[in-house]
């Protein structure tokens, strides 16, 4: 089984993979989001280090258990080969009615098949106003016409 594009990417196939990304997290779907990467898949995300699609079914679950009314958006930085590096940003509230904006940095490695075999995430919280969110898409896919974290200077 391929999970097209396959590497090697270009900046426009590099850029599709990327939405795809972007939309399975937004879906919230610890399972479905698992699928994009190979069983063994290694993972460090903050100080979480991850191996195979259990972990990260597990992972995910509790993070958005904790991280309500999750957002994102990911842009494409750079690419090649078999290599994407991704900058991003997520809104989210805790259950404390908190909200906070994460900025994070992704470097990920893909097999043959266009599984994803690595992920290394940098990711920086930062407490935000509800009056301060940027993010007002319904719950889901965000809008094909909301904007670039360019275009938010983000």
């Amino acid at each position: 089984m391929t999970r097209p594009p396959l590497p090697p990417f270009t900046p426009d196939t590099a850029a599709h993979k990327v939405r795809l990304a972007e939309d399975a997290w937004n879906s919230r779907d610890p399972e479905a989001v698992s699928r994009a990467y190979t069983p063994d898949s290694r993972w460090r995300n903050r100080d979480t280090f991850l191996t195979g699609r259990a972990e990260i079914v597990a992972f995910l679950t509790e993070k958005w258990r904790k991280e309500t009314e999750y957002r994102l958006v990911k842009e494409l930085w750079a690419c090649a080969g078999n290599r994407i590096a991704v900058r991003f940003a997520y809104e989210w509230c805790d259950t404390n009615g908190q909200w906070f904006r994460a900025h994070g940095n992704e470097n990920w490695e893909f097999d043959d098949a266009g599984l994803m075999a690595l992920r290394h995430a940098s990711i920086n919280d930062q407490p935000i106003a509800a009056a301060e969110r940027l993010f007002h898409w319904p719950q889901g896919r965000r809008p094909d016409d909301h904007p670039s974290l360019s275009d938010m200077g983000l």
